[in-house]
């Protein structure tokens, strides 16, 4: 077993250090698919219970071929704690992840979809007819008038609803 710092003195410049309680699992997958985008590489590290949680952050980006383990190494990391009689040892662990030769491409394509899919829901409701003002509901321009609406009198006969789509 190691003590200490597992993966030597210095720290890598593209490291994610995984907590099971600041940020949601998807941020993380997201921070490392930047890291690896940028630095080609990413250095997943995490403590005690933490572990779980950044297993499954290095599985999502192989699950998804964004990535491969290049290095997997554990340790145990020893904190003293000033309220604690001797130093408490947590169990550590750190991924080292290279991006794949298909990343690249991955990227592309899952930018370009995003792309599309903000563009088709802006597009998916058409811009509302000349005079109609900004603030009407969608249909409002193109449903038929209420029974009460083409008679002109105060009384509700009947109301239609526009066809659900």
């Amino acid at each position: 077993m190691q003590q200490g710092r597992p993966g030597g003195s210095g720290a890598h410049p593209a490291r994610i250090q995984v907590s099971t309680s600041k940020k949601p699992l998807f941020f993380y997958v997201n921070l490392a698919k930047r890291f690896l985008q940028e630095h080609g590489e990413v250095q997943l590290s995490a403590l005690g219970l933490a572990i779980s949680s950044m297993v499954t952050v290095a599985e999502i980006l192989k699950s998804g071929q964004w990535a491969v383990e290049r290095k997997i190494t554990t340790g145990l990391d020893t904190t003293d704690d000033a309220g604690r009689e001797r130093p408490v040892q947590k169990a550590k662990m750190e991924i080292i992840m290279v991006k794949t030769p298909q990343f690249d491409s991955l990227m592309e394509a899952s930018s370009s979809g995003q792309q599309q899919q903000q563009q088709g829901s802006s597009s998916d409701s058409p811009d509302p007819p000349a005079g109609t003002p900004p603030d009407a509901p969608p249909d409002a321009s193109t449903a038929p008038p209420s029974a009460s609406q083409a008679s002109g009198s105060g009384e509700v006969r009947g109301t239609q609803n526009p066809p659900i789509r």
